[in-house]
Formats: C-alpha cells, sequence, structure tokens
C-alpha cells in the first residue's frame, strides 16, 4: 500500500540501489531529497574507488544488507530491473518504494513494492501500480488507472482515466494513452505517441494515432 510505504521513510537508515545507470542517479536524487543520509550502489562495471556525491560505487554486492537498510532496483531498462528485483527478494533483503516529496498521490491509490515516483508526477485516486514500476518526472497517471509490474510511464507522459497497462511496458517521453483503453504486455509507445484504442500486440508503436512498426 502507497501509504505504508510512505510511513516507514523516517525509519530508513540507507539505501542500497541496484545499478548506476541515468535512471538509477534520478532515484539516488529523490531519496536524497527525500533525507536519506546513506546510499550504496551495486553496478558490476564500477571502476575502483569509484563515489558519487561522495557514496561508494560497488562492483559486487555485500553479503548483507546493513540494519535499516532496503534494497531497490534501480534499471531503467525493464528486463534489467525485473532481474534485480528478483534477486533482491531471493537474498531476503527488504525492498520498499522511492516517492519524491513532491510527488502527489490520489486517495485510495496502490503502489507496489520496489517502485519509484520521480518529482511532481502525478498518480490519481483508486490507481494501482505493479512491483517495479517507473512514473517518471512530472508523468501523471490518472484515476483508477492499473499499471501493471515493471513498466515505465516516462517523463511528461499521461494516462487518462480508468486505463489499463501490463507488464513490462515503456511509454515513452510526452507520450499519451486516452482514457478507459486497454495496452497489452511487453509494448513500447515512442516519445510524444498517442494510443486511442485497446491496442494488445507486444511490439514498438509510434505515432498519433500510435501505430505498430516492429
Amino acid at each position: 500500500m502507497l501509504n505504508e510505504a510512505l510511513s516507514l521513510k523516517n525509519e530508513i537508515k540507507g539505501i542500497l540501489l541496484y545499478g548506476f545507470g541515468g535512471h538509477a542517479r534520478s532515484v539516488a536524487d529523490v531519496a536524497l531529497k527525500n533525507g536519506v543520509s546513506s546510499l550504496i550502489f551495486y553496478d558490476e562495471n564500477a571502476q575502483q574507488n569509484e563515489k558519487f556525491q561522495g557514496f561508494a560505487i560497488l562492483p559486487e554486492l555485500p553479503l548483507v544488507l546493513p540494519e535499516g537498510w532496503f534494497a531497490f532496483p534501480a534499471a531503467g531498462d525493464a528486463e534489467r530491473r525485473q532481474s534485480q528485483f528478483q534477486d533482491i527478494n531471493k537474498r531476503g533483503w527488504p525492498v520498499n518504494n522511492i516517492i519524491s516529496s513532491t510527488a502527489t498521490l490520489g486517495v485510495l491509490s496502490e503502489i507496489g513494492a520496489g517502485s519509484f515516483v520521480g518529482h511532481h508526477a502525478h498518480i490519481g485516486p483508486k490507481s494501482q501500480i505493479g512491483n517495479g514500476c517507473i512514473i517518471n518526472t512530472a508523468a501523471i497517471v490518472e484515476h483508477d488507472c492499473r499499471i501493471g509490474n515493471f513498466t515505465h510511464i516516462s517523463v511528461n507522459c499521461t494516462i487518462a482515466g480508468k486505463t489499463t497497462i501490463g507488464n513490462c511496458c515503456f511509454l515513452g517521453a510526452a507520450s499519451t494513452a486516452i482514457d478507459s483503453i486497454t495496452i497489452g504486455n511487453n509494448i513500447t509507445l515512442g516519445a510524444g505517441g498517442c494510443f486511442i484504442s485497446d491496442t494488445l500486440e507486444s511490439g514498438v508503436y509510434v505515432g498519433l494515432p500510435a501505430k505498430r512498426i516492429k
């Protein structure tokens, strides 16, 4: 539940972020602005003694997660983020949400574990967000929407009310889905594109209205 995740903020001592790509740095920015004081990044390609804002970037995972810490899947790519999420669960480490204090969250909205909500994003009332999702900077997911696991709603994207989106989708920057439609699994919508009807076949779509190109 969303409100339960937010209530844990003051109890968090630190976060282990899986990854050190651009999205991981955005996640770190939100965490730091939310008052988290300790971070560790894990990236298998980390350089020796590499740091970000004074925080270590490790090429190997620690054997034990410190008390009061949680781990977070911070890859931008859905497949890799899902793998990170599964690894965290396999290790039995706690996983939480990272939600910007500037985001607005509707009543009765719910967010699954390991999801990120960026600065100035909005999630409308009674919307449900799955595990490992990204609701990125200034994105809008309006009322009564259903977003599947490991789906990325990109910057300035707008999802109108009562729309359902499946698992492992990516809706690009400034793209749109109109109200009351259903989007299937493993679907990519290019930047600025618009879904205006139910779209169930996996693939890459572009344009307004969006057409499948592969």
